[in-house]
């Protein structure tokens, strides 16, 4: 049977005006109006004949006109909104495709629209960041999920934030945003924190930590996890993430002592700066200040416990102390010899941190 609408079409039409009849007539119309070579005035004619058809009484009609012209993009604007506003089962496959539809078109469907219209907009392959963030901040959890899961969607990272403030405890949003082929290390870390056992294998799986954070988020807890996240974060992240973790009272002490035992003076110099308020560069100055008052001073503005700051100096101090060799395996070997001068320096200290120094230690040990 052809595609296009032929004089023995219309005949038929005239003799059986049924709903199927017209159903099977839009399909032909749509195809005769995709095609180059109509004339002016003959594609003012199909303009016209798709207005009366997307007004059809009946459902069919206007589904199968909507079907056949979501790939086209030369259609009335008049019609493309008519066929976006309609039903759903005329409208979903029309504004998931159509490139006719402008943002503002799609804001207005997001804002205005059913559930699934709003999803609808979330599997567009074109999904700008205006039209992300309409649907972040007001679309369905359904529909935030559905664009959790589109890869082409540009959504940035103070979107995805308002995500999981919105939805803190949506395994449904979650578990796709998990899936994105990136994620900002900030919401790496909160998602360590909001989502379940399974969940959190799969963040460390999907985004590459190290093999060994798995066992620290399942089994170790949050601390451990935060801290393995921090290693992932570059230079530009790291001012940001500790800004997140300040806010969210998560800067811990022990924290601190983590990431001095593992070698990352820099996320020190960043945390301690935030947590005594001070500009990083002057917090540097004083944690390195050779006549050794300017660190004390800088930890008692700090407000952490005073029973911390032996530890946290004999720490910064074996950091510093502590050159790498350049060899192969050269990171862990320092990072061993860091934690056993540690351990053999400051002998008080607290039993938590004693155990998960052991055990960074014994980890350490079988890998080099």
């Amino acid at each position: 049977m052809s595609e296009t609408l032929t004089h023995q079409d219309v005949q038929r039409l005239l003799a059986d005006p049924s709903a199927t009849t017209r159903a099977e007539m839009a399909t032909k119309v749509a195809a005769q109006f995709g095609a180059d070579q109509l004339s002016p005035s003959e594609r003012a004619l199909a303009e016209d004949i798709v207005r009366l058809m997307a007004r059809d009484a009946a459902v069919r009609v206007r589904s199968a006109l909507s079907e056949s012209l979501k790939t086209y993009p030369a259609i009335p604007r008049d019609v493309a909104l008519q066929l976006a506003r309609d039903v759903e089962e005329v409208s979903l496959p029309f504004i998931e495709l159509s490139s006719v539809l402008t943002d503002a078109d799609l804001i207005e469907l997001i804002k205005t629209g059913s559930e699934a219209k709003q999803s609808a907009v979330a599997k567009r392959p074109d999904v700008s960041e205006g039209v992300a963030d309409a649907l972040v901040d007001n679309g369905a959890e359904t529909a935030v999920a559905t664009l959790m899961a589109n890869e082409a969607a540009k959504v940035n990272e103070a979107a995805l934030t308002r995500v999981l403030n919105r939805f803190p405890k949506s395994d449904a949003v979650h578990a796709p945003m998990i899936e994105r082929g990136s994620l900002p290390v900030t919401i790496a870390e909160r998602l360590v924190t909001m989502v379940s056992e399974q969940l959190r294998e799969r963040l460390v799986e999907r985004h590459e930590l190290p093999a060994d954070v798995a066992s620290d988020i399942v089994l170790q807890g949050r601390e451990k996890a935060t801290y393995e996240l921090v290693g992932v974060a570059t230079d530009a992240q790291l001012e940001t993430l500790v800004e997140q973790l300040y806010r969210n009272g998560r800067l811990s002490p022990s924290l601190l002592l983590r990431s001095l035992c593992m070698g990352d003076v820099a996320f020190f110099e960043v945390a301690l700066a935030q947590l005594a308020r001070i500009p990083t560069p002057n917090a540097r100055m004083l944690i390195h200040d050779a006549g050794k008052l300017g660190m004390k001073a800088l930890f008692d503005r700090t407000g952490m416990p005073q029973s911390i700051y032996p530890a946290i100096k004999v720490a910064l101090d074996v950091a510093n102390e502590t050159e790498f060799d350049g060899g192969e395996h050269d990171l862990e070997r320092h990072r061993r010899k860091m934690l056993e001068r540690i351990l053999t320096q400051f002998e008080e200290m607290a039993s938590d941190d004693l155990d998960y120094l052991l055990s960074k230690l014994t980890d350490l040990t079988t890998k080099v």
